[in-house]
């Protein structure tokens, strides 16, 4: 808890952006198709929505090195150089000096003479900079160091955060510029200072990944020019993040004999399919409360389903302690899975391998039947790409026109999935 001075008067920046405003009919409001700057960078361009907009607010979160402003740097390199049109970029750096950030473009090797760079965290110098040089965009590295000095609070305070990102997006709006904000996050994942940051941009992006692990992946929780939950993913190398063209691969195991307890689905990200392998482990429990744990999926999740395959189809796992993993570090929230984590949990408890060429998926429901998905025909064919020959889903998903080179099993109980495991 932190003690917050609130402001007897009304801050002049307010006064100078207010306008009279008139009503008007929407049908007979004017619109326009939205151009989209792109990056140069098709994985950063898909989560993006299309690219970056004049106007538009984007707010960028994730861990620290965890490469945000690699990416950042690299996105602006490439639209600077774009021939067709020109493209006027001012990179505001908090957190780090001037030097520090040419060190980085000169290791990446990248073009960045057409970058400013200022080093700067007065709120009302940053804008006054942005109001004489008009440029096309903006980065605020990090929104969290930025302060104004009509405010008392420290810097990196509710209030500071909240008005320093305010009067950066009515800027933005005002002059058409598009606007990346760095934002820190906190220990359990999720953007730090005020959840209302979130409501005032109009594209949050999550910074995700390992540590221990070169790869990265950037997912959009909110877009207004595009869809949610998509999904981007990159390697990260010596010469700065590299997009992965096939991300299935990522999370697909190759083992040299088939092994059981593995099955893969297909989960959907944004406009995405995605290839997942889910992996089970069901063993004898060794203590009086049998043990339940998902990596990637949702626990509560993991126990719904359990009960339902001991009521609906006669496997107890009462005395069993069941894992369960999504491979790769993915992680996996729509229900579509569940049929697939069923499937990996019935293999690992019968010791019976799954083939390594079928796909599943579908949602389990309490009463013990198989729900369609969306999608369905998206993902049949992401499957049938990559080389699989047989799918188990819902009955609802049967295509209407036939997919080259896969076999179809629809089902619509848990029963009938046991039977086709087993062949």
């Amino acid at each position: 808890m932190s003690e917050e001075v609130v402001e007897s008067k009304t801050p002049k920046r307010y006064a100078a952006l207010t306008q009279s405003s008139s009503l008007q009919k929407l049908n007979e409001v004017e619109t326009q198709d939205i151009y989209k700057r792109q990056t140069g960078i098709s994985e950063f361009d898909r989560v993006l929505g299309g690219g970056f907009v004049a106007g538009g607010v984007i707010l960028l979160g994730g861990d620290p090195g965890i490469g945000k402003s690699t990416i950042l740097i690299q996105a602006l390199s490439v639209i600077t150089q774009q021939p067709s049109e020109s493209c006027n970029v001012i990179y505001v750096s908090g957190e780090e000096s001037s030097q520090q950030i040419a060190m980085r473009a000169r290791r990446l090797e990248l073009e960045v003479s057409d970058i400013s760079i200022l080093s700067e965290i007065n709120l009302e110098k940053i804008v006054s900079a942005i109001e004489k040089h008009k440029p096309n965009v903006v980065v605020i590295d990090s929104i969290q160091t930025v302060y104004s000095e009509e405010l008392t609070s420290a810097p990196g305070s509710v209030t500071q955060v909240r008005e320093c990102a305010a009067q950066l997006t009515r800027i933005a709006k005002q002059y058409g510029i598009t606007m990346i904000l760095v934002g820190h996050v906190t220990k359990e994942g999720t953007l730090a200072g005020p959840r209302v940051l979130e409501h005032i941009v109009d594209t949050v992006l999550y910074f995700e990944g390992d540590p221990s692990s070169s790869f990265r992946m950037i997912r959009a929780a909110k877009n207004r020019f595009g869809a949610v939950n998509e999904l981007g993913v990159f390697a990260m190398t010596e010469k700065g993040l590299k997009e992965v063209t096939n991300p299935s691969a990522l999370f697909l195991s190759h083992h040299s004999e088939r092994v059981s307890g593995s099955c893969i689905t297909v989960t959907q990200e944004g406009t995405r399919p995605l290839l997942v392998e889910i992996q089970a482990l069901v063993d004898g429990a060794h203590g009086n409360s049998p043990k339940r744990l998902s990596v990637g999926l949702e626990n509560n999740r993991l126990a719904l389903l359990l009960a339902a395959l001991h009521k609906h189809a006669g496997i107890a796992c009462f005395d069993q302690d069941v894992f369960v993993n999504a491979v790769g570090g993915v992680k996996i929230s729509e229900p579509a899975v569940d049929l697939a984590v069923l499937s990996a949990v019935i293999s690992s408890f019968k010791n019976q391998p799954i083939d390594p060429k079928t796909v599943i998926f579908g949602e389990v429901g309490l009463a013990g039947e198989v729900r369609p998905v969306q999608r369905g025909q998206e993902r049949l064919k992401e499957a049938a790409k990559l080389g699989f020959t047989r799918a188990i889903i819902p009955r609802a998903n049967l295509a209407k026109q036939k997919i080259n080179h896969i076999e179809i099993f629809p089902v619509d109980n848990l029963s009938q999935v046991l039977s086709l495991i087993r062949d």
